[in-house]
């Protein structure tokens, strides 16, 4: 969390944008021999969003994963627009 904090161009080993989500990506935890993965997104590009996180067992990130991260995205951005329009 440190490098996507501190550095001006993460490596794609700690943050990878997730390609056809509309701005959402995968910020990469190993943690000793455990590998977890936190989805995250930028507001304005400043603020990083984190979102939910799961320990990864496979190679492929769950696709229900991805869902779940672009739903709570989306609340996100609706709930923000309302407070904007009061």
């Amino acid at each position: 969390m440190e490098a996507i904090e501190t550095l001006e161009r993460v490596p794609s080993n700690y943050l990878k944008f997730l390609v056809g989500t509309n701005g959402l990506y995968e910020a990469r935890i190993q943690l000793g021999s455990n590998i977890w993965r936190v989805f995250c997104f930028f507001d304005n590009d400043r603020l990083v969003i984190l979102l939910n996180g799961f320990q990864k067992k496979t190679q492929k990130t769950p696709k229900s994963e991805i869902e779940k991260a672009l739903n709570l995205m989306a609340e996100y951005f609706n709930t923000k627009a309302k407070e904007d329009g009061n």
